[in-house]
């Protein structure tokens, strides 16, 4: 019988394929190291030819070198790949990629296009890019292509290792009920001169300030959106200044994998995605969690006018949503198109998207903006069991994170209470504007005002869910800053170049008789009080807390409630202010300690009636149905005999409250009526309250007494 024998080496020498180009592999997308080269695949299922393009530097509009994908040889069904080996970390390349421009049927493939990888890691800076010179279209004849091309002024996509050392890091996976949410914007949060920090306005900007957060006693930060994205000048200036206006929030995703380079300190040109993973690695050091806000229901294309720069020139019907006429986009954003979620191809998308955040940039969480668009079908209609958003809720690598849902849309979808499972978190909408106007003074809030503080069960019960899914907060990056909104009656957006018409119009905020900044120091004290008041009632509340950054020292942003384009001083977070309101930090100090000592304030579960009985200032049952009523007590049991007493006066007269009896001393905790350092008295330090029938509240003030078994 005979035998042939090769040795191993021999053999997989003889049958493997050689050569600097080779067939490559479907899988993984994007470009990966494999062996001595580097793997790319793409999708396109409409695509007739695809190419390859290598730039040695990100403005060259003439590639080094580039290589056509062959349809017999490097394609597995819809997906286009090939392996080229010696391509090193730092190597710029694009695609481009030719087929029908059929705008009617939806088509608009343009090969003089230059196209960004969807799944690329990260892409160059370039000084400012040009939105015209992108465009697919010739401007003078729509149903043409441009024959322009736009290598030169595209960024390039950087092939960059995942290589890093993360030294043992590990989530610290917060619970819930000790999470303390703070949101803030990379650049904005540090580029003021007044920052004190080497790096203003980058990652590593960031990360010099981690100290002050957890004096704070933050627990995460979210970010808002770092997925890259053009912060080019806009079309429109500020009519005031004359100046260009710029994409400033970020909310217009180019790719979704990629870091912003811009807010990188050490370039552009690979090292985002670096010092990305050196900044989360630091917050964890730290115990802090790294939730980003993410952009998955449009893209920065734009509607039909907009420029060609990924997904429109890579399979424009795959990705978007198109209209009855395909050469128009459904826009439920707000913002031009928006993007195909439940196609399986985009749904995979985003799930390998987010997988890559958590698995290779180890961040903690998302927060989904506009994420009503996610359960909406190819037609438009809001799906009761979305594909995409349970299968983001059961994904087994994403089971640990936390997901937070922004459950509306610009079409008109308003979902707080009833968006998907349980595992889906909610910022609620409703907790910021009943808690706003209780303050105000409006009438008929008293029940309202009482569900919200109690973790809003009227609004998550029916859904299954608990005080968890309620993301309460006064304030966000969208609407008036905290100092502003108890300075201002209507917004000031004036800057932005729309005639104010842009920002929200129901407010629920007041000056209390100056619009903006005033020396008068009645209306300052009111306004200071006001403001610990939103405080105290945002941190005493079940639920899950979240401050914007700088409220804690009186950010303003001079009546504009819709600061998106303004990258300058209505933005940044001036530091002098932390020295000017250090009261106001203390304050929001000690009540973020104060919550953290009592867990009954933040627990999983909705209050029963053994926890807590509402009064009224007369000690009797609250007058739940006097639309008048606008002032209000509970008591809440912790362990034995230890209890809190919270009242709450919305009135603009002072007034008294029968105590409620218990067998242990009163002491104040928090005073807001009160003059600081009384205001709030640190753990232990309580002040002893001797009158055990009444305690006088002051006008729209609120107070927090405890018994003395209830400290630590």
């Amino acid at each position: 019988m005979l035998r042939c024998h090769r040795e191993l080496p021999e053999y997989i020498s003889a049958v493997s394929a050689s050569g600097e180009v080779r067939r490559g592999s479907p899988l993984p997308f994007g470009a990966q190291e494999t062996g001595s080269g580097v793997n790319f695949a793409i999708f396109s299922r409409h695509a007739q030819h695809v190419r390859l393009e290598f730039f040695d530097d990100p403005a060259d509009s003439v590639p080094a070198r580039f290589i056509d994908l062959d349809p017999l040889l490097n394609r597995t069904g819809d997906v286009w790949h090939v392996w080229v080996a010696g391509v090193c970390p730092g190597q710029f390349y694009g695609y481009r990629m030719d087929g029908p421009y059929d705008p009617p049927a939806g088509h608009r493939f343009n090969f003089h296009r230059l196209l960004l990888d969807p799944f690329a890691s990260a892409i160059s800076q370039v000084p400012e890019w040009d939105w015209a010179s992108a465009r697919g279209y010739d401007p003078m004849a729509p149903m043409s292509p441009s024959q322009q091309d736009n290598a030169g002024s595209m960024p390039k996509c950087i092939f960059v290792q995942d290589s890093f050392d993360w030294d043992g890091d590990q989530p610290p996976r917060h619970s819930w009920s000790k999470t303390i949410i703070y949101e803030v914007h990379v650049r904005g949060f540090t580029i003021h001169p007044q920052s004190g920090v080497d790096h203003p306005g980058t990652y590593r900007g960031l990360m010099a300030k981690i100290p002050y957060l957890k004096t704070l006693g933050i627990t995460a930060v979210e970010l808002m959106p770092v997925q890259e994205f053009s912060d080019a000048a806009m079309a429109s200036c500020n009519p005031l200044t004359n100046q260009p206006l710029r994409n400033f929030w970020g909310y217009d995703p180019v790719v979704f994998l990629a870091p912003k380079a811009s807010y990188s300190s050490s370039g552009g040109l690979g090292h985002q995605k670096l010092e990305f993973k050196e900044m989360v690695q630091a917050f964890h050091r730290a115990d802090i969690e790294v939730i980003l806000d993410v952009v998955f229901n449009h893209t920065a294309e734009g509607n039909e006018l907009g420029p060609t720069l990924s997904f429109r020139g890579i399979d424009n019907t795959i990705f978007y949503t198109l209209d009855t006429d395909k050469r128009y986009y459904r826009n439920y954003t707000g913002t031009g198109n928006t993007i195909n979620a439940n196609h399986p191809v985009m749904r995979d998308h985003i799930l390998a998207a987010l997988r890559y955040w958590v698995v290779e940039m180890h961040v903690d969480g998302f927060r989904f903006d506009l994420a009503s668009v996610l359960g909406r079908d190819q037609s438009g209609n809001l799906l009761a069991n979305a594909p995409l958003l349970e299968r983001i809720a059961e994904d087994p690598i994403l089971r640990e994170v936390k997901i937070i849902a922004e459950a509306w849309d610009a079409a008109g979808a308003y979902q707080v209470g009833s968006f998907s499972e349980r595992r889906w978190s909610e910022w609620n909408g409703r907790y910021r504007d009943d808690v706003r106007q209780f303050w105000r003074g409006d009438p008929g809030l008293l029940g309202l005002f009482a569900s919200r503080i109690s973790g809003s069960a009227d609004i998550y019960t029916k859904s299954g869910k608990g005080p968890e899914s309620s993301i309460n907060f006064i304030t966000s990056h969208d609407g008036f800053t905290l100092a502003d909104l108890v300075s201002y009656c209507t917004k000031h957006n004036l800057a932005n170049g729309e005639n104010n018409r842009d920002g929200a119009d129901s407010n629920f905020s007041d000056n209390y008789g100056v619009e903006g900044e005033t020396t008068d120091p009645e209306i300052t004290l009111i306004r200071t009080r006001q403001i610990k008041n939103f405080l105290l009632t945002l941190l005493i509340s079940r639920g899950v807390p979240m401050l914007l950054g700088g409220d804690e020292f009186c950010r303003t942003q001079g009546g504009n409630n819709n600061a998106y384009c303004q990258d300058n001083e209505t933005s940044w977070l001036d530091w002098r202010l932390l020295r000017r309101h250090l009261e106001i930090f203390r304050f929001t100090q000690g009540l973020i300690a104060f919550r953290l000592a009592h867990p009954v304030l933040r627990r999983e579960t909705f209050y029963t009636e053994a926890e807590i009985q509402w009064f009224s200032p007369q000690g009797s049952l609250p007058p739940w149905g006097d639309p008048s009523a606008n002032q209000l007590g509970c008591v809440i049991r912790e362990q034995g005999e230890a209890a809190l007493c919270l009242m709450f006066n919305a009135s603009s007269q002072p007034r008294d409250f029968q105590l409620p009896p218990v067998t242990l001393r009163w002491y104040v905790a928090v005073d807001t009526a009160r003059e600081p350092p009384e205001d709030l008295f640190p753990a232990g330090q309580e002040l002893p309250w001797e009158d055990r029938q009444t305690y006088p509240l002051g006008p729209r003030s609120s107070v927090i007494l405890l018994t003395r078994s209830a400290l630590g």
